[in-house]
């Protein structure tokens, strides 16, 4: 079906002008001043915003395996709800993409049921495992990257080999930084002062940028492109700052979380557990300041959905791991680009259009001939976010029943209509 979005404000070159958008055929046929509407079934968007989808390059989609925690059916649902059209899907599945074989079954539910793009990831290692490489040439053509994400890569050589097989396929590391020899057996919390206040055992920060700094040293060594997965310390980013300086090929992301929260807004609940655990107001003070400089090149929800009673035990017993697709940009519109702290062009980017350009996405504008990915933003929409209402089977997050004041108004991907904020299709 043809379609019209009428009367909303276009993001161009960074800013918003009133346009009308036509699509045909899954693309962009035109973009201007006022289009006749014969023809084409009208869409009024009533001067939301009109921006390029989402793009989130670290989600945890679950399925095979482990379909009791999410499918690709609900958490690409809850994606699109969340304004997203593109998605990168981690490896730690059953069975993990690692050869043609595990890949296809994984790629086969994304044909059957995925309601937008997923992108998936294969693993560096052999079942992330840490010893064995996958076989990263055989599915080099069907993946966006190589990541063990959940695990760092401990060898030093296998990390070396991985990045030289990467570097020749002409595709990413996408690297979980976790050092376990400087781990604190049994941590569930950052090693900082509300840990030890609390009596709990703590996740240092070296063990997260430690591995960052070797895996950065190996990228001068072997040329490989490489993206940091969910930093969350100030050395990190100023490991990152410095290697993009010396001009390595290298970018990293961090998650909605990490810039609203630190340790302080901790609360003894599984919806406040994840790995990185968060840190200090100096790391998150040091995390915006990336973003704001452009050392940060994404925001990644790390959505990472678990079941009810896998989340039930508190900080000490819960697994790692919260959910984020429905609710990151409310949040981070609100408590981020509305109080002042970052433009909005800058979250957009970083949202829109910068990970697109990383992982060689098409789209990223809302330009004549290119896709209909299209997200549409209502920024005068206050409302208390409800876990309960997710389309995510996960519910655990720290942003439950926190005012907002925008939303997702709807989500195109390749023309399709994916989500209307519960109205009617021909009208938002």
């Amino acid at each position: 079906m043809d379609l019209l979005l009428s009367g909303g404000c276009v993001y161009l070159d960074g800013g918003f002008v009133q346009r009308d958008v036509a699509i045909s055929k899954g693309r962009i046929i035109s973009v201007s001043p006022s289009v006749s509407p014969d023809g084409f079934s009208v869409i009024e968007l009533h001067h939301c915003l009109l921006v390029p989808g989402f793009v989130d390059v670290h989600v945890h989609l679950r399925e095979p395996g482990f379909s009791y925690k999410e499918t690709i059916a609900s958490g690409t649902d809850a994606a699109a709800r969340g304004g997203y059209t593109d998605i990168c899907a981690m490896p730690n599945l059953k069975p993990v993409p690692d050869c043609m074989e595990a890949l296809q079954i994984q790629r086969h539910i994304i044909d059957r049921d995925a309601r937008i793009h997923v992108h998936p990831y294969g693993a560096i290692t052999r079942g992330q495992a840490g010893t064995e490489l996958a076989d990263m040439a055989a599915i080099a053509p069907y993946v966006v990257g190589f990541s063990d994400d959940g695990r760092g890569v401990q060898s030093e050589e296998q990390m070396r080999r991985a990045m030289e097989h990467a570097a020749a396929l002409r595709l990413p590391i996408v690297a979980h930084c976790e050092d376990n020899a400087l781990l604190t057996p049994g941590w569930c919390v950052h090693e900082g002062d509300w840990a030890r206040r609390h009596g709990l055992p703590g996740s240092s920060s070296q063990s997260e940028w430690k591995q960052l700094e070797r895996d950065l040293r190996l990228v001068a060594e072997t040329g490989c492109r490489y993206h940091a997965c969910h930093i969350s310390t100030k050395e990190s980013v100023a490991l990152i700052r410095n290697a993009k300086a010396a001009g390595l090929p290298v970018s990293c992301e961090t998650a909605p979380h990490y810039l609203l929260l630190c340790e302080d807004n901790l609360q003894d609940s599984g919806s406040f557990k994840m790995n990185p655990p968060l840190r200090s107001k100096e790391d998150r003070d040091a995390l915006r300041k990336g973003l704001l400089d452009g050392t940060i090149d994404c925001i990644a929800t790390d959505h990472a959905p678990h079941s009810a009673a896998e989340k039930a035990g508190g900080l000490r017993e819960s697994l790692n791991g919260i959910v984020g697709l429905e609710t990151a940009f409310q949040v981070l519109y609100t408590y981020l680009v509305k109080t002042g702290l970052v433009p909005l062009a800058i979250l957009l980017d970083r949202l829109c259009c910068r990970p697109r350009q990383l992982f060689g996405l098409p789209g990223g504008k809302v330009e004549t001939g290119e896709p209909a990915s299209l997200t549409v933003l209502n920024l005068d929409d206050p409302h208390t976010v409800d876990a309960t209402a997710f389309a995510s089977m996960g519910r655990a997050t720290p942003f439950d029943g926190w005012q907002v004041s925008a939303s997702v108004a709807a989500t195109f991907c390749d023309g399709r209509l994916v989500y209307a904020a519960g109205k009617e299709n021909n009208a938002l």
